[in-house]
């Protein structure tokens, strides 16, 4: 269906980006491609005030090749804006329409304001926001867009002219970088920013970071953990690690940042000034924490036309993580009834052992979303199916969940069935001894609870459990026979008593006995 297709073109002062998405029955949209150009368009501008001829003809021979992209998908409309490059040159109106006549594309200039705007939507659409004061942060080359906001409800909007190729261009003349220059390159971003933004403010819990040096501190950071995530969107980062990551960077000349692990090499001349600028942001608005918002600008322009084209509901109810898992659930088609049951039932595990084994509430939902999952990978076939399942949660775009909890849930869900955690299971093998505790722990109760619906009939209506230094008791309610549901929990008790160290015991209450849990 080629009519419900749009794409979106972002020409910055470092890079073009083009995306192409396409909207499903469920009034969501996939993205079908998504096609970079590093080319510099804003080289020189600080200092020529115009689009060189060199960056010129590089952007022109990016565009055309992404129109030939999107002309091939048959879109019915392309949103194409161009940012702080084209804004600043004088010769920026004749690009613009250099480029209706040669490429066929009709551009818009957009304001900082703007940029801001269309950011904070990509980021609204991404995270969960209620209740939170945070600041999103989108930086581009030319400029850097700060959007503070508490909940959904936006507060203040600024444009600041510290983008990475602008402030590298400015102040970064030695390889590798003078103490000197580096000083002054800080002292003009705090300089900037108590002149634009509002000072003294309470501090934000944490900033959500769009654009390529965030994407790129997150790279970093990732493989210098030594983490193997599937994607970086929602990642989050310290700000000790950006400190530190900082310092690192300051001691290697181009030669040695453009080795560093996660770093794109074609960035690694305006990563410091890029990283530096995040590094002030974080310290000015006293946030500890950055959220990666991978999306950015692009999805803020696809968002705004999917409204345009009436693709997408002006009014949306705000999103919320577990109508997410529902969501991707039943697109893998799976079985409700059960897994809903499944989830009960880990729920009720869980709250009879929480407190003992300092289990928070992020735990318990993770539990639930693994269970309300473990069994989509039927979608592929029975046989090994949960090896499937966690294959497609791992990759899967659930909202409100972190890469770090997206592998969690796809290791609980994968052992909810037979071999248990072993060293040499590569998903289970990279994750963190922290993290592979939680699994091993999550993961028995959802083995456990699995057992207890092995007819799918959700014949267990309430359990009683009871925690004491060396057993577990379960007392299984229901109204009818419930031996097969106490066959299946022994059988896929395993998990649960070598994470625990408790030996499971498992009973039928007597018909029509009322059951309480306790711990």
């Amino acid at each position: 269906m080629k009519h419900d297709r749009l794409a979106a073109i972002d020409i910055g002062t470092n890079s073009v980006r083009c995306i192409v998405v396409e909207m499903d029955r469920a009034g969501k949209f996939r993205v079908l491609d998504d096609e970079k150009a590093t080319v510099r368009l804003g080289e020189g501008i600080a200092r020529d005030n115009a689009i060189s001829p060199a960056a010129w003809q590089r952007t022109m021979d990016a565009l055309v090749r992404m129109k030939k992209i999107v002309d091939g998908y048959g879109v019915i409309g392309v949103e194409a804006v161009a940012t702080s490059a084209v804004r600043r040159a004088a010769n920026g109106d004749a690009f613009v329409s250099a480029v209706a006549d040669t490429v066929g594309l009709a551009i818009t200039v957009i304001s900082g304001e703007e940029e801001a705007e269309l950011a904070a939507l990509s980021a609204l659409h991404n995270f969960d926001m209620a209740g939170k004061h945070y600041t999103m942060v989108d930086i581009g080359g030319g400029s850097v867009e700060v959007v503070t906001a508490l909940g959904n409800h936006i507060e203040e909007i600024y444009s600041l002219e510290l983008g990475a190729v602008v402030l590298t261009e400015k102040f970064i003349a030695a390889d590798p970088v003078r103490k000197g220059d580096y000083l002054k390159l800080r002292r003009h971003i705090r300089k900037a920013l108590k002149a634009e933004c509002i000072d003294g403010m309470p501090p934000v819990q944490y900033l959500i970071g769009s654009g390529g040096t965030m994407t790129s501190i997150a790279a970093m950071v990732m493989a210098m953990r030594k983490e193997e995530y599937g994607s970086i969107h929602g990642y989050e980062v310290l700000r000790s690690e950006v400190v530190h990551l900082l310092a690192m960077l300051l001691r290697k000349d181009l030669k040695g940042r453009r080795a560093i692990p996660g770093l794109n090499p074609d960035r690694a001349d305006i990563i410091v000034a890029g990283v530096t600028v995040v590094d002030e942001l974080m310290e000015f608005f006293g946030a500890n924490l950055l959220k990666i918002n991978e999306r950015g600008l692009r999805e803020g322009l696809i968002l705004k036309a999917l409204r345009k084209y009436k693709l997408l509901p002006v009014e949306k109810k705000p999103r919320s993580w577990r109508e997410s898992v529902l969501e991707f659930a039943r697109s893998c088609h799976f079985d409700e009834e059960h897994s809903l049951q499944v989830a009960r039932l880990s729920l009720e595990i869980f709250d009879a052992v929480a407190s003992p084994f300092s289990l928070a509430e992020k735990e318990r939902q993770l539990l639930e979303a693994a269970a309300l999952l473990h069994d989509v990978g039927y979608l592929i076939s029975y046989s090994g199916h949960h090896k499937h399942t966690y294959h497609l949660v791992r990759h899967a775009d659930l909202f409100g969940f972190t890469p770090r909890e997206r592998e969690i849930i796809a290791n609980v869900a994968r052992y909810h069935r037979k071999a248990l955690p072993k060293k040499k299971h590569e998903s289970f093998a990279r994750l963190s001894p922290r993290d592979k505790i939680i699994v091993s722990r999550l993961g028995g109760i959802l083995r456990l609870a699995d057992g207890l619906d092995r007819r799918r009939n959700s014949v267990v209506s309430a359990l009683e459990c009871s925690l004491s230094p060396s057993t577990f008791t379960v007392r299984l309610g229901g109204g009818d026979d419930v031996s097969v549901e106490l066959f299946g929990a022994r059988t896929k008790g395993d998990l649960f008593e070598a994470a625990f160290a408790r030996k499971l015991i498992l009973a039928a209450a007597p018909a029509g006995e009322s059951l309480r849990t306790a711990v």
